[in-house]
């Protein structure tokens, strides 16, 4: 089907949850849903009319006594008798009432309190540091050194920085906390009927719309993809509430191709991991696991049904592996027959031009080397030879509902002798699995990751409507069944309706046992974000995180409230406000059901503006307000939803549905709309994760950070040294954007409280510190070079002050390592490579920024590359540990090595030989480069790769930067010093 076709009715057709795996052409067939190019398919006006929803959509049962109310009023004058029963029904209807409350109002999470001894020490910690670091500033300069005060001089500056810097990092972190989530009160709660062996007919949980998010086929293998999917199908989750998008934003067949396979064999993974409650559901990850796969299995054909499905998947791999040959060779035979019927299209037209001397147009020669479908189409998406209309940046929609949205009632698998895999009494359901490639065309921004999101989230409300949006990267799978259920307690709990996102800390795969870069950020995920869950709750930070869908559409939290708070004062912008509740009682029960409209948060009359010009799109807002609301009781908001609301049917999927959802994700939707200025993911950086989050918390909604038992997601991460950099680069810049722009912090608004908006501050400001760090790295040399310190003698004082701040930090972090779980080897890897970004990646992202901001120069990233599984090395699971690939990032730090080396044997040379040796000075400048030197040790260990078989660009850099310091040394050597100036002949 060609992207040119002027069909206003695209055509649909879903895989089905029965039949055969895909294989043959009938599978295959009229299997795109696509719209021509804009402006042909830009609708005409509309004209939107917003219905109210009805709080109450299921009825709730009223008690025997309402009901039944004619046999108490027959007679004038009721006996005493009827006037028992009548109290003695009414006291039944009481304790049900009761009952149904306590199981409506029952606390879904918990605070995990941390040792309140390591907390007060902690904080005690951090005033003993701030107070010697003052009065180690007030000392350093009140005495300064008269011989080198250019060495002093920068010191000072560079240590005042340090100071300031090192403030707005650990002050957000004196309230830590830790959340429990009890998925067994949310089960009871809301699938009160459900049995461990049963699947639920009718579930209360609100629906969840997975998003999956993929741009390149190449970086990003579509084994990897297709696995990620596999984990989410299969999650332990009402499947008539789960949606998955897959978002191909390089419109790749091979990625589509790849998904359709995995959708089929979903039909056997989903079924096998529901009958043996398998963990890990990822395939790969799965038959992967060194530990032994039979323990705790206590079905007896669990042997033989593993066997058949790990034989299934070998071969599913096979299929995947061998998609990018087939498509190729399917393309080649179909473009030599379109090239033979050009050629004789064009003999034809010769012929009739010299027979009948008729003018007509020549007809092409040269057909375009199209990408083909196994339908006999044009792929309508990127072709491997691009060409107009077939292009990365310009190719129409497509939007492929692979498997159908499942219906209300488990449908049971079937048993016996004759079949390989017994699945009876197992759902073999699954949930609907959506491939969505969004419009693009040249003279269109469409905003990189940022903009493929949005789009998912238009189409999404028109398919299904998920209040709850999950997004994941394609590296990224579920690693826990149960996490969706953790993410939703948060939602559904007393004050849900606050809760903007519950972000999941990110745990990796394949990353060496030492984690010599840091890769695993468990600083950042395990210290900085578990503190903020204690002010107003972590930030966002990409992937692994679950958005209420009200929330990212830009609306502000709900301001009804039924708990109350006391107020804490002048100190109620550092520290969190003590919530408590009122008295629960009977009588104030049907508060519950009340919906206030006169302080509904939805301004009707902005959606069109804010949403564009779908009626569909603005027609389910309010739905999804409504289904995300927590439900009601007196412990909550009173806009809550009653229960059993969300029990009933999902509207079935048609072809207009389909249709209006590739409307919405033409590049030309989004004009005129606040689409990624207000509403959805935030355009305007590179880092548009965090822009989104901060937006969010501007507004004064709640986040959480959800930590779970086992890793509730895992992906894979760069475990070599260059790409490790270009990936803190992007991070870097993208906070350098956020500085620049109205999103810094120092700008937010009044609901954003004090200590998170320090939080934010720092994540702007951080990089600029990489100015400094260069400055105190080269000091070392500096200082050796020219027989001075940064102070003029080595007295007392200065030894004190530096004792007590080294220690007061490494108290802190045998505390920090005491109430977050990480060990003291990862601490000491995120300061080693502290150092290694803020000498490289930091500072290009600072000269990046300040040129967009002057110049207008936009920045570009380069898409890190998903690990696939198995590499060339199949012996060494680190061998891209040794992958060598030269950046100019390590010219910096490599010259930071080699001068503080050289300087060190310059120094001790010089001062053995000396007459008057300076030995203070000595030892202090050669703590100094040790210092320096150790925090650069992953570095030059990256550079020796493997077995210490250097790679040659290394030399080559070597022996040029020992020219230019030979150079240097000369032209000191040959200068004058008076007063500490260096003043060069």
């Amino acid at each position: 089907m060609s992207g040119e076709s002027p069909l206003r009715h695209p055509r649909i057709s879903h895989v089905s949850n029965s039949g055969s795996d895909f294989g043959s052409k009938e599978d295959y067939t009229s299997y795109i849903v696509q719209v021509p190019p804009t402006p042909d398919n830009n609708p005409a006006s509309l004209s939107i009319v917003l219905c109210d929803i009805d709080p109450n959509p299921v009825t709730v049962p009223t008690a025997p006594g309402d009901t039944d109310s004619g046999s108490s009023c027959k007679d004038d004058e009721p006996d005493q008798t009827d006037l028992r029963n009548s109290e003695e029904e009414e006291e039944e209807e009481d304790e049900e009432e009761d009952t149904l409350l306590y199981k409506i109002s029952h606390p879904l999470t918990r605070i995990v309190k941390i040792s309140p001894l390591i907390i007060a020490l902690y904080r005690t910690l951090i005033v003993v540091r701030v107070v010697s670091l003052g009065l180690f500033l007030t000392w350093r300069i009140r005495n300064p050194n008269n011989k080198a005060i250019w060495l002093w001089l920068l010191s000072v500056i560079c240590e005042i920085w340090f100071a300031f810097s090192w403030l707005l990092d650990q002050i957000p972190k004196l309230f830590p906390v830790n959340h429990g989530t009890d998925i067994e009160a949310l089960k009871e709660t809301f699938e009160p009927s459900s049995e461990p062996d049963k699947p639920t007919e009718k579930s209360d949980l609100p629906g969840i719309d997975v998003f999956v998010s993929t741009a390149d086929a190449e970086k990003e293998p579509p084994l990897v993809t297709a696995n990620t999917i596999l984990s989410i199908l299969s999650v332990d989750y009402p499947v008539q509430k789960l949606s998955c998008y897959l978002s191909d934003d390089g419109g790749s067949l091979l990625t589509f191709e790849a998904m359709a396979e995995a959708a089929s064999f979903a039909k056997t993974w989903v079924p096998f991991c529901r009958k043996h409650n398998i963990e890990p559901r990822n395939p790969e990850s799965y038959f992967g696991l060194k530990r032994d796969p039979y323990k705790g299995m206590v079905r007896h054909d669990f042997v033989r049904d593993r066997r058949y499905v790990k034989r299934g998947y070998e071969e599913f791999k096979v299929r995947v592996n061998a998609l990018s040959h087939s498509i190729r060779r399917r393309s080649d035979a179909f473009n030599s027959k379109e090239e033979m019927k050009a050629l004789e299209k064009w003999k034809h037209w010769k012929i009739r031009v010299e027979e009948d001397q008729f003018k007509e147009p020549r007809p092409a020669l040269v057909a375009p080397k199209a990408t083909w479908m196994s339908d006999g189409t044009h792929w309508p998406g990127t072709w491997a030879v691009p060409c107009p209309h077939h292009s990365r940046g310009d190719h129409a929609s497509v939007i492929q509902v692979l498997l159908d949205p499942p219906g209300d009632k488990p449908v049971m698998g079937r048993g016996g002798e004759g079949r390989t895999l017994d699945f009876e009494g197992i759902d073999i359901r699954l949930p609907m699995l959506v491939y969505v490639s969004r419009e693009k065309r040249p003279g269109y921004d469409h905003n990189k990751k940022a903009g493929a999101m949005n789009a998912l989230v238009r189409a999404s409300a028109i398919m299904s409507n998920g209040p709850f949006i999950l997004n994941l990267d394609c590296d990224h799978y579920v690693y826990n069944s149960k996490a969706f259920r953790n993410g939703i307690c948060f939602m559904m709990d007393g004050d849900g309706d606050r809760v903007c996102y519950v972000q999941f800390p990110q745990r990796f795969e394949g990353i060496d046992p030492s984690d010599r870069y840091a890769n695993n950020n468990t600083v950042f995920f395990d210290i900085n974000l578990r503190a903020l869950d204690g002010i107003q709750g972590p930030m966002y930070v990409g992937t692994g995180c679950l958005f209420r869908r009200t929330a990212l559409y830009g609306f502000n939290p709900p301001d009804v409230f039924v708990a109350y708070e006391e107020p804490s004062g002048c100190f109620d912008c550092c520290f969190p406000r003590i919530k408590k509740r009122r008295p629960a009682t009977v009588a104030s029960e049907p508060e519950r059901y009340i919906d206030v409209e006169d302080e509904d948060r939805v301004d009707i009359s902005l959606i069109p503006k804010q949403f564009g010009s779908s009626s569909m799109l603005v027609s389910s807002v309010k739905v999804a307000e409504f289904q995300g609301r927590p439900l009601a009781s007196i412990h909550s908001s009173r806009r809550g939803r009653p229960p059993g609301s969300l029990t009933g049917s999902r509207e079935p999927l048609d072809v207009a549905m389909v249709n209006e959802a590739v409307n919405v994700i033409s590049c030309w939707y989004e004009d005129k709309t606040e689409w990624g200025i207000n509403v959805g993911w935030i355009y305007g950086s590179v880092t548009e994760d965090v822009v989104t989050g901060f937006r969010m918390h501007e507004k004064g909604w709640r986040s959480f950070y959800c930590v779970t038992e086992p890793d509730a997601f895992r992906g894979t991460a760069p475990i070599n040294l260059t790409d490790r950099l270009h990936q803190v680069l992007r991070w870097a810049t993208g906070s350098v954007e956020i500085f620049f722009s109205r999103n810094n912090a120092i700008f937010a608004g009044r609901k954003l409280k004090f200590l998170q908006r320090i939080s934010y501050l720092n994540v702007g400001i951080y990089p600029f510190t990489s100015i400094f760090i260069l400055t105190y790295c080269f000091l070392p040399p500096l200082s050796l070079f020219s027989g001075h310190f940064v102070v003029e003698t080595l007295t007392g004082s200065f030894l004190v002050y530096l004792l007590i701040i080294t220690l007061s930090l490494c108290g802190l972090a045998v505390l920090e390592v005491k109430w977050s779980g990480i060990s003291l080897e990862e601490w000491w890897r995120n300061e080693q490579f502290w150092l290694i970004g803020g000498t490289s990646a930091h500072l290009v992202a600072v000269l990046q920024g300040i040129l967009k901001v002057i110049a207008g120069i936009e920045i570009s990233f380069t898409l890190t590359s998903k690990s696939s599984t198995g590499g060339d090395d199949e012996e060494d699971d680190f061998a891209d540990l040794y992958l060598f690939k030269w950046t100019s990032l390590m010219i910096l730090p490599l010259t930071i090595i080699i001068l503080n080396i050289v300087a060190i044997l310059f120094a001790v040379c010089r001062t053995v030989f000396s007459e008057k040796p300076q030995w203070s000075n000595l030892l202090g400048g050669t703590f100094f480069a040790a210092w320096v030197l150790l925090h650069m040790y992953p570095f030059a260990k990256g550079l020796m790769g493997r077995g210490g078989r250097t790679p040659t660009i290394v030399y080559v850099w070597s022996g040029l930067i020992a020219i230019c310091l030979s150079l240097l040394y000369i032209t000191i050597k040959n200068s004058d010093i008076d007063g500490g100036w260096f003043l060069v002949t």
